[in-house]
């Protein structure tokens, strides 16, 4: 087979894997949403949602990685895992559990629209690629849209414009999943992409299992926050991230990230019949403004650099 189709051929199994996870992933807010309540009818905590979830997943992990008589992973590549484990085990879940109690999912969806752009970025940098002049205007101009639809939402009308604490929490939330994407899939080309997310949830559990024994809901919790929870233990924390490594793994992350793109406004249109919320045009218009910044950056080139690697994002480096 000529280099230049099969190269093709992984390019486009890589998106499609992509898209698959994505899929998933986009259902993350609404169902986080349904679990951890209202203001006025709160249901669990973000804490043990984020933690409980993760205990979930790892017990299934265990039982993955037994099954499938995965190899321990190299000494090199513990410091990566444990990176991957702060941004998606930790850092992203716990962030999104504790805003979303406070935003509705059609608005954190606009938020989280600048993960694409952020986990792009990550990925050039640790890939050792230099994204075009016109690939960080699109980041930036991405960006500025995100901050100012947070500040126009931000219902402090008549007292200054400022950004709510539950958007900073989503802000960070992307910082957090950007880096655990970046180092996810990079261990995913030395490792089988499955391996990586099960062995960061496994050694995140010593610190996940207490923390979510701990913060264990203390009062009667409705159905359809399980639901919710169930969900994002098993396919948010889980099963998506299977496609979404080994799609990044086969594609590239700079590329493959942007199939993000459409994370927004798939989360926006679940919301609607999960939780009942409404879409108006100020949110719709400035999701599809995120989006199209994001495709517009999509076909910005991607060079490789000559310039020698970072020590510090090296393996086993600190």
């Amino acid at each position: 087979m000529n280099p230049d189709t099969k190269q093709l051929k992984q390019l486009t199994r890589g998106l499609w894997l992509g898209l698959l996870g994505i899929v998933i992933f986009s259902v993350t807010l609404p169902m986080t949403r349904l679990a951890v309540g209202t203001p006025d009818a709160p249901q669990m905590s973000g804490l043990f949602i984020a933690l409980g979830r993760a205990v979930v997943a790892a017990g299934l992990s265990a039982v993955f990685l037994l099954a499938t008589r995965a190899p321990l992973p190299r000494r090199e590549d513990w410091w990566p895992l444990a990176t991957t484990a702060g941004g998606v085990v930790f850092g992203f879940p716990l962030f999104t559990s504790i805003a979303m109690r406070h935003v509705e999912a059609v608005h954190a969806a606009v938020i989280i629209g600048a993960l694409p752009l952020a986990t792009a970025a990550v990925g050039a940098l640790l890939h050792r690629q230099r994204p075009s002049a016109g690939f960080w205007l699109c980041a930036a101009v991405g960006s500025a849209l995100v901050v100012a639809f947070a500040l126009l939402r931000s219902g402090n009308a008549g007292a200054g414009l400022s950004i709510s604490p539950a958007d900073l929490l989503l802000l960070a939330a992307v910082l957090c999943a950007a880096v655990g994407y970046g180092y996810g899939a990079r261990l995913s080309q030395r490792m089988q992409a499955e391996h990586v997310i099960c062995w960061a949830l496994l050694i995140s559990l010593p610190l996940t299992l207490p923390l979510a024994a701990f913060s264990w809901p203390a009062g009667p919790i409705k159905a359809s926050a399980w639901w919710g929870f169930g969900y994002v233990g098993v396919f948010s924390m889980w099963l998506g991230f299977f496609a979404w490594y080994r799609g990044l793994a086969l594609g590239g992350t700079v590329r493959v990230s942007q199939v993000q793109l459409v994370q927004p406004f798939l989360s926006m249109l679940f919301a609607v019949p999960l939780l009942g919320e409404s879409l108006d045009a100020v949110t719709v218009g400035f999701g599809l403004a995120v989006i199209a910044t994001v495709f517009i950056g999509k076909k910005m080139p991607v060079h490789p650099t000559n310039a020698p690697p970072n020590p510090l994002l090296q393996p086993g480096k600190t």
